[in-house]
């Protein structure tokens, strides 16, 4: 919330994180699917980045967190619609086998590439960049180990992969923002997050500036400050 708000723009910020809060002790983001695969998103995520991938067209969107696999499919697809060589790149440290076997089944697996490891590995990080090389437009998502030195030293390790006017969306980043009862038996939690890691990527690097238009025009996101577009 910022000074610049209008009373209503203030009331609705404020209702919807009394909402956000009460649909996370639910569990709302895990109601979902795409194509058949749980996708574990908000669907005002999806659609904003629905809206970033048409506007990017990136050639290669590299995700890392895997999961069940929902999010791969739904870049796979928007990507399919746009046509040409375009794929998705994901990376996690541990793909279940019923999990690859069902990515793996999926029609849209004709755009996905898998690989199982570390996001944050020498040796892995090495293979992204190599299935990166000469690509004129690359997305990145970050969806991992959502502490602040994992996120870090992610952003660290393939910030560079983003091409101008293309976007670095950082999920999770309202860890910092909910109370710690919340993650219980988790490692992050305020102070130790995706956002905290995004403020302190930000003093180094000045190829990326907070898209917070998106955060405003969206309201409900897991994603808070975690949309960077790449201005150079």
């Amino acid at each position: 919330m910022t000074s610049d708000d209008k009373p209503d723009d203030r009331r609705l910020k404020e209702l919807t994180r009394e909402w956000f809060l009460e649909s996370c002790r639910q569990k709302y983001s895990y109601r979902f699917s795409w194509m058949g695969r749980p996708i574990i998103q908000y669907p005002q995520d999806i659609v904003a980045m629905q809206e970033l991938i048409f506007r990017v067209q990136p050639d290669l969107i590299v995700e890392t967190g895997i999961a069940h696999g929902g999010s791969l499919v739904f870049y796979a697809s928007m990507l399919e619609l746009l046509g040409g060589e375009r794929r998705v790149l994901g990376v996690d440290i541990d793909i279940r086998a019923h999990n690859r076997a069902a990515i793996e089944a999926h029609p849209m697996f004709k755009r996905i590439d898998m690989i199982e490891g570390s996001s944050i590995d020498a040796a892995i990080v090495a293979r992204v960049h190599e299935a990166a090389r000469g690509k004129k437009s690359v997305l990145l998502v970050l969806d991992s180990n959502h502490t602040h030195d994992h996120v870090l030293a992610e952003l660290r390790a393939y910030a560079s992969l983003v091409t101008k006017d293309s976007y670095c969306v950082v999920f999770d980043t309202v860890v910092e923002d909910m109370p710690d009862e919340f993650f219980p038996d988790r490692p992050w939690r305020q102070g130790n997050s995706p956002k905290s890691a995004v403020h302190a990527f930000l003093k180094e690097s000045d190829r990326f500036e907070i898209d917070r238009s998106i955060d405003d025009r969206i309201l409900i996101t897991v994603s808070p400050d975690g949309f960077l577009r790449c201005v150079r």
